[in-house]
């Protein structure tokens, strides 16, 4: 509303200037009026996203899910969240589009069409979890720099497209390939489009697994504009920036790629435990890959309140990065202890996975419901926050809602 104001309030010359050029006929404006160009935009009627969802931030865009949006077993568009680095791209012609290939470990720099990649190779659909690596860094101590995501950052979507290591093997590459790294059309806040806002990769294994698609549909559908339409990379189990949107290119490197958000302290943890409020060197972070274990409750709502005598039945999702979640349980005493609940399969690896439980109350008054996986390793998630860093990453504390007796 300031900015409105602030809009309302201004002369023709600074409209124009706000504008970047000149309002033709702008001395028939109605007064009180405020260009089109620049009204608040309504993210979600332009992103087609549910309205309880939360908008962190407009310069890049990033929106936030919250749980009980996410009850879907595969989750649709309007409750998925956005993560943006740069400016989404407005202009994209399919007719000139171009997915290029290049780098130190390829034998030769080749490119391919849209129409190319759909009719030369197998096309493959699989659900696949992906989670922001800063979900949940609003609970951090001392704060983290960054986005202040609670636990909304996480989706599961149903994605088609090739196996990039389909691709990988016809461009050829050569023995020395360590890593890849991903190019897109976004451009950088700055406006100089000389600079990539985000350019990120993952190691030569993770790109030659059958999970790892080129993708160009999302639930059956060309993926919206906001999750990366035309051709995205679909990364998952691993951090969301790895799953670059936009695709228009891919450089097969001899060694870590060293794209923009790929140094210092970007996507990074310390490699070893540190006390909150430590500073780390950046030679001391280590490259965030497979996602923690975790869960998060989608039904009811926090805040739910029943009658004495009545249960309560409670579901959700739980997914843990490359591998799968085998225990899945809850406590109404604050973690003194637990029980087991229901744990479905995932439709296929990488896909997180469902379970629900049922349970009563001893007495009226107020209870919290937590739940905690733990996945093939053993390992399980911690019912408080885990390790500080300095960036708020890698959050997958328990999960919990509050409930009334009455």
């Amino acid at each position: 509303m300031n900015r409105r104001k602030f809009v309302q309030n201004s002369g023709l010359g600074a409209m124009a200037a706000l504008l970047g050029t000149e309002i033709v006929f702008g001395n028939t404006l109605p007064k009180g009026y405020i260009p089109l160009g620049l009204q608040d935009p309504d993210p979600f009627k332009m992103f087609d996203k549910n309205p309880e969802m939360l908008v962190l931030n407009d310069k890049p865009w990033n929106i936030e899910s919250l749980a009980h949006l996410l009850d879907d077993r595969v989750t649709p568009n309007r409750s998925m969240f956005i993560r943006n680095n740069g400016i989404i791209p407005q202009e994209i012609d399919l007719a000139t589009w171009t997915l290029t290939f290049d780098g130190e470990s390829v034998r030769g720099k080749k490119s391919y069409t849209l129409a190319d990649l759909k009719s030369r190779f197998s096309q493959h659909t699989y659900q696949l979890t992906i989670e922001c690596g800063g979900n949940g860094r609003s609970e951090f101590n001392p704060p983290a720099k960054g986005n202040q995501w609670s636990v909304g950052a996480v989706h599961s979507a149903e994605w088609t497209g090739v196996r990039l290591r389909d691709v990988l093997e016809d461009v050829g590459i050569t023995s020395d390939a360590v890593y890849i790294g991903f190019h897109a059309a976004d451009t950088h806040l700055s406006g100089d489009p000389k600079k990539e806002p985000i350019s990120r990769g993952f190691p030569i294994a993770k790109a030659m697994q059958d999970e790892t698609l080129l993708a160009f549909q999302m639930n059956g559908k060309d993926i919206p504009l906001a999750h990366g339409y035309p051709l995205r990379l679909v990364a998952g189990g691993w951090p969301a920036s790895t799953s670059g949107k936009w695709l228009t290119g891919i450089s097969v490197r001899d060694k870590v790629h060293d794209g923009p958000k790929m140094t210092g302290t970007s996507y990074r943890v310390p490699c070893l435990p540190v006390a909150p409020g430590t500073e780390v060197a950046d030679e001391d972070m280590c490259i965030i890959e497979s996602m923690p274990v975790k869960s998060l409750i989608t039904y009811p709502k926090t805040g739910a309140t029943l009658s004495q005598g009545k249960s309560l039945s409670f579901r959700g999702h739980a997914w843990a990065g490359e591998l799968e979640v085998t225990r899945m349980e809850y406590s109404i005493d604050f973690g003194s202890n637990w029980k087991e609940c229901t744990l479905e399969a995932p439709a296929n690896r990488l896909a997180w996975q469902h379970f629900s439980g049922e349970t009563r109350f001893p007495q009226k008054g107020y209870y919290e419901v937590w739940v905690r996986a733990t996945d093939s390793r053993g390992n399980a998630q911690p019912m408080v926050l885990p390790g500080w860093n300095p960036k708020g990453y890698l959050n997958n504390a328990c999960h919990r809602i509050a409930v009334k007796v009455s």
